[in-house]
């Protein structure tokens, strides 16, 4: 078969995944792959058919997303462009990671779409979710990058389309030990800030990555240096423990690996509010935001906490292999093509309707 494999490229899961799910593919089908979206800092050995824009959202430096930001770069008429010429008639089977252009490409025309993702498990009614409801914010992660079809990834098997984490084969295969210093990932806060809270943090090392900051550099117990794949898995594999965000990649690998956890959701991202409810129930401490009032709820965890066991098997090609198998199938029976082509108010009209659909 000819597959599109598309990849939301604004953050590091997406790929990481990607580099364990392509190699799968292409043992058995002509694959090409779409990447959008430029906020990753992971390298990827695939070659690109599309880089596109996409629909991305930029990190900000007090624990959310930068709307401005994110508006600023984010252009609709650019976005729409990129879902009407995308040849996705010319695929038997699109397999989308959240990559809005060809989910949106895939459903304007009737195309048979694939969400292999994190989000559709995180999506699922039997995944836990915060106390909090915000229907807005749920509407537009259902949204984003529709699909016919869905499989997901989390911390548990908690349905029967949804397994546990894709764990990348860099991580697998690295030597794991405990050499006492303490990694920190936290993209959506300045480097300032950390530093304050850290410095209130004593008797251990810290192993800070930053996207801010383009040099590296030492406080005291303290070390910021940018983010750097391999520099990154080797703190990761040589830590005791892990303060990060309520991401998906880097939690799910430093459960794998044994470490202790603690995770800071961004703000108004509902996605990671899921995340650090899913933690919760495994045990992992979640704190709300990073301040200098909670420093003493990390120097607690430093001292009393603990690791919690997961197990998380290497099943990758036999996933992959039974999606594509199970959805080969719903193409065959799937001939009914529409071809259209939206203008940026139509779309927009649709978009609005959708989202209202969901309340």
């Amino acid at each position: 078969m000819k597959i599109l494999y598309a990849i939301q490229g604004t953050g590091n899961g997406h790929l990481s995944r990607a580099r364990d799910i392509v190699p799968v593919l292409m043992k058995n089908h002509d694959v090409e792959i779409l990447v959008s979206g430029s906020q990753s800092d992971v390298d990827f050995p695939y070659p690109v058919k599309y880089q596109l824009k996409g629909l991305g959202f930029i990190f900000g430096s007090n624990g959310g997303i930068d709307i401005l930001e994110t508006y600023k770069k984010n252009y609709i008429k650019v976005l729409l462009s990129e879902i009407n010429s995308l040849p996705v008639r010319d695929y038997d089977l699109v397999i989308n990671d959240f990559e809005p252009v060809s989910a949106w490409a895939c459903h304007l025309s009737n195309v048979h779409c694939v969400s292999v993702s994190h989000q559709s498990a995180v999506l699922s009614k039997q995944s836990p979710k915060p106390k909090s409801k915000d229907l807005l914010a749920k509407a537009i992660l259902r949204n984003y990058a529709p699909a016919k079809a869905k499989y997901g990834f989390h911390f548990r098997a908690y349905d029967d389309n949804i397994f546990t984490p894709v764990i990348r084969s860099q991580i697998r295969d690295i030597k794991v030990e405990n050499m006492g210093h303490y990694t920190v990932y936290l993209p959506a806060y300045k480097d300032k800030l950390i530093l304050k809270v850290l410095r209130m943090c004593n008797g251990v090392q810290w192993q800070v990555f930053s996207k801010h900051n383009k040099q590296a550099f030492c406080e005291n117990n303290i070390k910021i240096q940018p983010i750097n794949n391999e520099a990154f898995i080797k703190s990761l594999a040589t830590a005791e423990g892990v303060l990060c965000g309520a991401g998906f990649e880097t939690p799910s690998e430093a459960l794998y690996m044994g470490k202790k956890l603690m995770v800071i959701p961004m703000k108004g991202q509902f996605e990671q509010l899921c995340n650090a409810a899913a933690l919760k129930e495994l045990g992992v401490p979640v704190l709300k935001t990073l301040k200098p009032e909670n420093a003493e709820k990390i120097n607690d965890w430093i001292l009393n906490g603990t690791i919690e066991q997961v197990f998380y098997p290497d099943n990758t090609e036999q996933i992959i292999n039974m999606i594509v198998k199970e959805q080969s199938e719903n193409v065959k029976s799937n001939s009914t093509i529409i071809q259209k082509e939206y203008t940026v108010k139509k779309f927009r009209k649709l978009l609005l309707k959708k989202l209202v659909s969901r309340f």
